[in-house]
Parts: structure tokens; C-alpha cells; sequence
């Protein structure tokens, strides 16, 4: 009788176990919406508190009147959008108009730090407004010249060759401060970042997520050596993206991370 009771038991825990794993399976993904006219960036989740949030035809970000730029961008890249072409470079930089006492063009001149875009430029060509906002000085950010030219450049690179292959991502773009607000430009004091974050989100099934963590400094290694996973930019940050997705959904994408189930423009180094 004790052993038929055990066996009852054993079999009623089991089935339990095959409950949970069907609910956090890998079959499991969001199901996004189409890209829309009108795109709700924040539909995967709000990153983190912020000043103001500041709703863009290409992006979304949180601004920080503290450190005169955004805390973290999100946009959503297209295939479709990177091959449509509405609109060219402008490098026409821009004060924000919804912001008073913001950052200025000026803040970066002789500052030895270039204006580095938090959403690309390059991949704002679907719409001439986005392009214009791209420009906006609340997409900026100090960057180091060698940094913003070179892995900094090569990243945004590989992240639209992430969405030519995948077809559809989101991206989030976050400068990582110093504790104690230290080195500033300009007379509206713009804080140096002494890193930056970028996380992909790809949408199509079977679905994944990548970080990246980067010093604000030249580097000629390749993006790869500084591949995280979610939850480590995560701990970085101190933001939390995507938190809207289905909890197990994101427990599992933001804790995981393989280079290989990507398509890398750089072939020349081996995968991990």
C-alpha cells in the first residue's frame, strides 16, 4: 500500500514537472506585432525611470537632465526599413526641441569627443523626419573619436546585418555613467560615459537575444570578445529591458547567449 502511494505521488510530481516544462519551453516566443506608421517602442517593456521620455519617428529614448542625454534608446530595425531609402545623411546636429536647457552642438566643440548616435543615423533612411531627429543633440552622446569610428561603427554594422539575416530586432542603446558624475563637456556639463550597451532582441522564431558591453576607448578587437548576455548588461545598467515579454520568455532569452546561433559580418575569428 506505501508503494502504491509512492507511485502516486511519484507520477502526480512528474506530471507537474512536464507542466512547467511545457510553459517555459523553447517553442515559446512573443508574438510582435507588424512594424506600424506609428511603431510603440516601448511595447517590449520601459528600460528604466528616466526625466522624460521622448517619442521619435525612428526611436524612443529616456532623457536625463542630469547627464544632458538619453539614459537608453530603443529602436526597432527592418529589413524592409534598411533597404528602404527616403532619406540621406543630414549631419545637420540639432537641439532638442522638447527640451529646455539641453545639450547644445556647441557642448562638443574642441572637446576632443566626437557625437555619437545612440540610435543610428544609418538606420533611420526610411523617413526623412526620422533622419532629421536622429540628429537631434538628445540622441548624442561623448565618444571618444577612435571609439566612435572604429568598434563603435562596426557594432551598429553588424546589428543591421543582425536584422538583414533575422529580418526583424529590437535594439536598446545605453551609456553606462561613472557612480560619481566625473568627466563633463560643454557649459551644460554632458557626462562622458564610460562604457556603452547595445542589446538585440530578434523577433523571428526561434527567437534570441545578444549584449554587448563596450569600453568608451579605441579598440581593434573583434565585437564578439565583448558579447554578454542580457542579464549581465542587465547588472551593468541597472535597467531592465524587455520586461514586458511573458516572464519565462524572458528569464530564458536574457540568461542565455551563443555567438553561433548569429550571422557575423567579421568570419575571421572562431565563434564561441
Amino acid at each position: 500500500m506505501v508503494l502504491a502511494i509512492l507511485r502516486k505521488t511519484e507520477k502526480f510530481f512528474f506530471s507537474i514537472f512536464l507542466f512547467l516544462l511545457a510553459a517555459c519551453s523553447t517553442t515559446e516566443w512573443y508574438k510582435v506585432p507588424p512594424l506600424s506608421p506609428e511603431e510603440d517602442y516601448l511595447r517590449t517593456g520601459h528600460p528604466g525611470k528616466t526625466d522624460q521620455i521622448l517619442r521619435r519617428d525612428g526611436y524612443v529614448l529616456g532623457y536625463s537632465q542630469e547627464h544632458k542625454q538619453a539614459r537608453w534608446a530603443v529602436y526597432r530595425t527592418t529589413m524592409e526599413r534598411l533597404n528602404t531609402k527616403n532619406a540621406m545623411r543630414t549631419n545637420r546636429f540639432l537641439p532638442d526641441p522638447d527640451i529646455s536647457n539641453g545639450p547644445l552642438p556647441g557642448d562638443y566643440m574642441r572637446s576632443g569627443y566626437d557625437r555619437g548616435h545612440l540610435a543610428p543615423a544609418a538606420d533611420m533612411t526610411f523617413s526623412k523626419r526620422a533622419m532629421k531627429e536622429s540628429f537631434y543633440m538628445t540622441n548624442m552622446s561623448p565618444q571618444i573619436p577612435g571609439f566612435n569610428r572604429g568598434i563603435w561603427k562596426r557594432l551598429e554594422e553588424q546589428i543591421r546585418y543582425f536584422a538583414e539575416t533575422e529580418n526583424d530586432i529590437y535594439v536598446i542603446t545605453c551609456p553606462v555613467f561613472p557612480k560619481e558624475k566625473g568627466n563633463c563637456i560643454g557649459k551644460n556639463h554632458v557626462t562622458v560615459p564610460v562604457f556603452f550597451c547595445k542589446v538585440v532582441f530578434d523577433l523571428t522564431p526561434p527567437q534570441k537575444m545578444i549584449g554587448f558591453m563596450i569600453p568608451n576607448m579605441d579598440s581593434s578587437r573583434s565585437i564578439r570578445d565583448f558579447v554578454f548576455s542580457v542579464d549581465d548588461v542587465e547588472k551593468m545598467t541597472g535597467l531592465d529591458f524587455f520586461s514586458e515579454l511573458p516572464d519565462c520568455l524572458e528569464e530564458r532569452l536574457e540568461s542565455t547567449c551563443c555567438t553561433s546561433d548569429w550571422q557575423w559580418l567579421d568570419k575571421r575569428h572562431d565563434q564561441r
